[in-house]
């Protein structure tokens, strides 16, 4: 049964392909959503307004007939903190990371499953609710302009992979990230390194982690799956 608050909600979906944005539509609608449907990037700044409020999500497609849907989430991101969503297509790497740097919380690539994105959709909604953790906040900053990570009192000494890593785990701590989904963002779907890289990657991170927080193991491993971060809420 579908929950009454999220059958208030309001999504915004930029998607100029009429066969998937009707899939999409009509499996979120179904979850209880209401679905606000544009198919050019103008349509959707409109519906957005200046200051967006009346939407509790935006999913956008990157490639548009009057512009991008990067170019939307850079905007969005400068005036709110909605929770936003790109829609990318396969093998399209260099569109899921600048997206992401841009202030995207999540991607999807196409073809893509209608329950997938509804599941992360209520996924990000959930996350987006919670309040920010004022531990989580003493424990870590990230200084995004000089690329790099504090931990306590201690600025980490990482190297560009290992800052990567800890970068796409902060994103969205408590989600697993496969070995593939971390060497994609981080190395480049083109490298001819393996998931034994990211685990040795990893190992090491986590002895700089524990130099400074010995008390607390933040990188936690899901056999099978792959790695999260685990931030005190």
């Amino acid at each position: 049964m579908t929950s009454p608050a999220i059958s208030q909600l309001q999504l915004l979906l930029l998607e100029d392909d009429p066969a998937v944005g009707r899939t999409a539509a009509y499996a979120l609608e179904r979850e209880g959503f209401r679905v606000d449907h544009v198919l050019l990037v103008q349509h959707a700044r409109e519906r957005l307004g200046p200051v967006p409020h009346r939407h509790a999500a935006a999913i956008l497609d990157i490639g548009l007939p009057d512009g991008s849907g990067l170019e939307l989430c850079r905007e969005l991101r400068q005036a709110s903190s909605l929770p936003i969503i790109m829609l990318t297509a396969r093998g399209e790497e260099i569109d899921r990371v600048l997206g992401l740097e841009l202030g995207a919380d999540d991607y999807l690539t196409k073809p893509f499953s209608p329950r997938e994105l509804c599941a992360r959709v209520r996924s990000l909604l959930r996350r987006s609710a919670m309040p920010p953790s004022l531990a989580a906040a003493a424990l870590l900053e990230h200084d995004e302009p000089g690329c790099r990570i504090r931990v306590g009192e201690v600025w980490l000494k990482l190297t560009r992979r290992e800052y990567g890593l800890l970068c796409v785990l902060l994103r969205r701590p408590g989600q697993v990230w496969s070995r593939e989904a971390l060497l994609d963002l981080v190395w480049g779907a083109d490298t001819d390194s393996t998931d034994r890289t990211v685990d040795t990657h990893i190992k090491t991170l986590r002895a700089k982690l524990r130099e400074v927080l010995s008390e607390r193991e933040l990188i936690v491993t899901h056999r099978g799956m792959g790695y999260s971060i685990d931030l005190p809420r």
